[in-house]
């Protein structure tokens, strides 16, 4: 008996030959296949949408928050401000095509990014159906400074002093900061922004760029050593003061064990909504 089955994930037709077992001869099956020259069935009738993926990555100068820009390169919206994004490639995962479009707008690579969700809004891009799903990082700026704008010129601005985005991207910018900031809130994410070794004036600046308020600087400071995630330094910084401010250095080892020290360093993120 020959039973013909169609493979979708080969296109060929396998064919099954079962040889019953005679005269103390096992059953045997023999499988041959088929070359189909026919394309694969498809998905009839549905609409085609295409993906695409955008990059949100967040960068700390010592002073302020930041977030890099570049100019979009083709229709529509050419040279207006957008975030970093590409289409998706057939073969792309979501994941991978965020790390090829990032590297090549800005030539990082090895950088994870967090998907933050998938805007699907019909009218998002007037030209075609597209959804896009963003993903956010956080970087020091002084690592990748001077490659990002002498090799690629894309441009770092202040959250808070940013041009007008293409599309949506002031919408997926502002729910990227809301979520920074609840998780800031119990976890020392913003850490990741800094330098190896920061005072906490710098880290303050970096807090309240943020949650966009101040801070008072006592509390600050004595809720922060409390947390015993820092390591103070000998060295000082006396760039903006003659007495200057003691730089500090990240405790990796209780970083990396856990974060309880941290809960609620800011109480009640809900606070600081857009």
């Amino acid at each position: 008996m020959i039973t013909k089955i169609y493979s979708l994930t080969q296109k060929k037709l396998l064919f099954i030959s079962v040889r019953r077992p005679v005269a103390g001869i096992p059953e045997t099956i023999h499988i041959f296949t088929q070359e189909l020259f026919s394309s694969m069935p498809n998905y009839a009738g549905q609409t085609r949408i295409l993906a695409a993926v955008d990059c949100i990555i967040f960068g700390f100068d010592g002073e302020s928050l930041k977030v890099l820009l570049v100019k979009r390169g083709i229709e529509p919206e050419k040279n207006k401000w957008s975030l970093i994004g590409g289409f998706l490639a057939k073969s792309e995962s979501l994941e991978q095509a965020a790390t090829r479009v990032l590297k090549k707008f800005t030539g990082i690579e090895g950088l994870y990014m967090h998907p933050l969700r998938t805007f699907s809004d019909p009218e998002r891009d007037p030209l075609e159906r597209t959804i896009s799903t963003a993903f956010t990082s956080l970087i020091d700026i002084h690592q990748y400074e001077k490659q990002i704008i002498r090799d690629y010129h894309a441009e770092w601005f202040p959250v808070g002093k940013k041009p007008k985005l293409i599309f949506d991207h002031d919408s997926m910018l502002k729910m990227a900061q809301q979520e920074l900031r609840f998780k800031a809130a119990s976890h020392p994410i913003l850490f990741e922004l800094l330098p190896e070794k920061f005072t906490i004036p710098q880290l303050q600046n970096l807090y309240e760029g943020v949650y966009e308020t101040q801070f008072d600087n006592r509390n600050f400071s004595r809720k922060l050593l409390s947390t015993e995630l820092l390591i103070k330094l000998s060295e000082k910084d006396k760039s903006s003061s003659k007495k200057g401010a003691f730089y500090f250095k990240l405790n990796r080892r209780k970083y990396k064990a856990g974060f309880r020290s941290f809960m609620n360093f800011i109480p009640n993120p809900d606070r600081f909504t857009f």
